[in-house]
C-alpha cells in the first residue's frame, strides 16, 4: 500500500499490518514535531472513532490501533456493499483529522518533579559524565536538577520517559558496554536525553542518580507515571531523604 503524503501537516500514512497506521510528521526530535503528535492523539481520544483502539505517540510519529472486524462491519452497515479495506477507511478518517488539526492550539503539559539522590552507589557514572564535560560533580547535578525535560514518549520498558532537552554541557555517549542490570529508579544520561529506569533491566545509559518514585505503577491506570507531553523536572535529595522515601514507600 503506497505512503499518502498530506501537505498541510507534512506527514505521510503507511499501514502497520492489518489493524494500526503510523503517521509520521517528522525525522527528528523537535518540539513541533511534538506539538503535531500530542494535538492528534488528543483529538482521537476525545473523539474516536468506531473500532479505535488506542493511539501510541513516538518521538517522530503517531501509531493508531484499530479493529478492523468492527470498521469492516461499520463499513458495510453504512455502505452496502461497497468493496473497500478497512486500512483504507481508518486511512480515511484520520486524513479528515488531520485537515481538523488546530495547530496554532497551545499546548497544556502538566509538569511532575521527580526526586533524586545523584552520585556515590546511587549513581556510579556521575565522576564519569563530569569528567566527560570537564566539568565538577557538583556543576553536573546542578545543570541536570535546574533543566526542565519535555517526555516525548514512554518506551522501552514500562513506564521508561525518554526526556528531551538535555543541556549540551552534560551531554555524554553511552556506555561502549551496557550493564546487565540496572536498578528500578536509576536516573541516567545517554547523548542529548536523559531518562528513568521504572524496572530493573539490562541498559547502557551513564547512571548519575537514583530516586525513590516509582514510575512503573501495575495497579494503577495508566501504569506508567508520566506521559507523552509531561514536563519533567529533578529535585536533589540527600541520602538520608531518599532512605526515609523508600521506607515510607514501604519498599524493603
Amino acid at each position: 500500500m503506497p505512503e499518502k503524503l498530506l501537505k498541510k501537516s507534512a506527514c505521510t500514512l503507511s499501514p502497520l499490518g492489518d489493524s494500526a497506521i503510523v503517521i509520521t510528521f517528522g525525522n527528528g526530535m523537535e518540539y513541533s514535531v511534538h506539538k503535531k503528535i500530542k494535538l492528534l492523539k488528543d483529538l482521537l481520544e476525545d473523539e474516536p472513532f468506531a473500532g479505535f483502539i488506542e493511539c501510541v505517540p513516538a518521538y517522530t510519529n503517531l501509531t493508531v490501533f484499530y479493529d478492523p472486524l468492527v470498521i469492516y462491519k461499520d463499513r458495510n452497515k453504512s455502505n452496502g456493499n461497497e468493496t473497500i479495506s478497512p486500512f483504507e477507511v481508518v486511512r480515511s478518517i484520520l486524513e479528515m483529522k488531520l485537515q481538523d488539526l488546530k495547530e496554532d492550539k497551545k499546548l497544556i503539559h502538566r509538569t511532575v518533579t521527580i526526586p533524586v539522590c545523584y552520585g556515590n552507589e546511587y549513581g556510579p557514572d556521575l565522576e564519569y559524565v563530569a569528567r566527560y564535560n570537564d566539568l565538577t560533580t557538583d556543576e553536573v547535578i546542578h545543570i541536570h536538577s535546574t533543566g526542565e525535560y519535555l517526555a516525548y514518549m514512554i518506551g522501552f520498558a514500562p513506564g521508561f520517559p525518554f526526556l528531551g532537552g538535555l543541556s549540551e554541557n552534560i551531554a555524554t555517549p553511552r556506555r561502549s558496554s551496557p550493564r546487565m542490570t540496572i536498578p528500578a529508579g536509576a536516573v541516567g544520561i545517554a547523548g542529548m536525553q536523559t531518562g528513568v529506569y521504572p524496572i530493573s533491566t539490562p541498559g547502557g545509559w551513564q547512571l548519575i542518580g537514583q530516586t525513590p518514585t516509582k514510575l512503573f505503577l501495575p495497579n494503577v491506570n495508566p501504569p506508567s507515571l508520566l506521559q507523552a507531553g509531561d514536563i519533567v523536572k529533578f529535585h536533589p535529595i540527600t541520602d538520608q531523604e531518599y532512605k526515609e522515601m523508600i521506607l515510607k514507600e514501604g519498599v524493603q
